[in-house]
């Protein structure tokens, strides 16, 4: 097979076959590292709305249907489902406060200051941060999950509450 070099390249120096070849392969080769790339960090992530906010912080959602997250930016929550349960977390990381980012690779969550990981659950993997994330008051109330934004379990001060803190589906 013969390449032709394409003349609508601009090129310094006349490019012979193998050369085009190797342009082609590296080109192909990114492509699809960057399109492999995204498929793997896709998780089922949603923008969520609450169904209704009362006043003292307590919001009310929909049951997630499916395992996945929906992030509240207004009242600053998490809400994940994996595994049969569902869990509320703060929007913000227990290190230094820097809004949490979900994690393709693992379905968790990540911080994008220091690094640190959690799984979907909300425990501390690795980086910097010293404990679990934030969980918040989090309740079963018919077809809604009733989160208390005011109220919030660390792992390391109140652990049973933390533990405590999901919903079983």
């Amino acid at each position: 097979m013969d390449i032709v070099p394409d003349s609508s390249t601009p090129s310094s120096a006349p490019c012979d076959a193998p050369c085009l070849a190797r342009r082609i392969f590296v080109r192909d080769a990114v492509a699809a590292a960057a399109a492999f790339a995204g498929l793997s960090s896709f998780a089922p992530l949603h923008e969520l709305a609450a169904l209704s906010t009362r006043s003292g912080g307590v919001v009310h959602y929909p049951i997630p249907a499916a395992d996945g997250v929906s992030i509240d930016k207004k009242n600053e929550v998490i809400l994940a489902r994996t595994k049969g349960e569902v869990f509320a977390f703060a929007l913000s990381c227990p290190h230094q406060n820097t809004a949490l980012r979900v994690s393709g690779k693992n379905g968790g969550f990540q911080c994008p200051r220091h690094q640190s990981r959690y799984e979907p659950n909300g425990t501390f993997i690795d980086g910097k941060a010293t404990r679990n994330m934030d969980r918040l008051k989090i309740e079963h109330a018919g077809n809604e999950i009733v989160v208390d934004a005011d109220v919030v379990y660390e792992s390391d001060t109140e652990p049973a509450k933390w533990f405590a803190a999901s919903v079983k589906l």
